[in-house]
């Protein structure tokens, strides 16, 4: 089956057509900048756009930056606070004329890693990183996610929010050196393994294929490996989201994994 897979970040929104068999792009990736401000209108005008220019008419599956319960988001992380409360698979399927189903960005790229990535196969407790404009989270049990976990919102032992310290952007904002915010990024890794304590941590996002540059600064007990599909998961994972939704007929509401 070919599905339309949509990231939406808090910098671009990304997608491309994917084959749900093998989680390979079938067509180009396209980006287009997220618009500023990131309101319901803009961002499903820029969906929209996405859709136009791979001429698609099918189903589309979404990574957007929120927890998303039964298709209604219930945060805003760089995005604008006006999401809140809206159900955003209904929303975008009025702007694309297309079936929709949405869910976390994050968990939809531990989907992709899970599948056919860094995390295929592995027995026990796995939890995916994305590191970008956030510090995104998706855990998994024996393959099985746990939903909207948004673990990059902890307050770490500094009294600092975990994406505050330690996300790419504010790596980028105060131009840290890779030693520097990889002591950063270690705080945060080792502050969840005391808590989930997991077999395998998945590093995805832009950062993660840049690993060996901050690796020395891992301290983790836990094995630490980068994303296979790096910052293309979260457009096949949103793919093999719909997929699922859609083979199992449930409505574009369902937001479970």
């Amino acid at each position: 089956m070919q599905i339309l897979g949509i990231d939406v970040g808090g910098t671009g929104v990304k997608g491309a057509i994917i084959e749900t068999a093998t989680g390979k792009l079938t067509s180009e990736r396209l980006r287009i900048e997220t618009p500023s401000p990131a309101t319901p209108e803009s961002i499903g005008l820029t969906v929209k756009e996405l859709v136009e220019r791979h001429h698609w008419s099918g189903p589309i599956g979404i990574g957007f930056p929120a927890a998303i319960q039964h298709g209604v988001a219930r945060t805003a992380a760089n995005i604008d606070p006006s999401f809140i409360g809206l159900p955003v698979a209904d929303h975008f399927s009025m702007q694309t004329s297309c079936r929709v189903w949405v869910a976390n960005d994050a968990d939809v790229a531990g989907l992709a890693e899970i599948r056919f990535g860094a995390g295929q196969g592995v027995v026990g407790v796995v939890l995916v990183v994305t590191v970008g404009t956030g510090l995104g989270t998706a855990l998994f049990s024996d393959g099985h996610l746990l939903p909207n976990t948004e673990l990059g919102h902890i307050l770490l032992n500094n009294g600092l929010e975990a994406e505050r310290y330690a996300s790419e952007a504010v790596r980028d904002a105060q131009k840290l050196k890779w030693k520097d915010w990889g002591d950063r990024l270690n705080h945060y890794l080792l502050t969840l393994e005391s808590l989930f304590w997991p077999d395998l941590i998945v590093l995805g996002g832009g950062a993660s294929k840049k690993l060996s540059k901050f690796a020395p600064q891992i301290t983790t007990r836990t094995p630490v490996v980068p994303a296979r599909f790096l910052n293309r998961a979260g457009i096949i994972g949103a793919a093999l989201f719909a997929e699922e939704r859609l083979s199992l007929s449930l409505p574009r509401s369902e937001s479970r994994a």
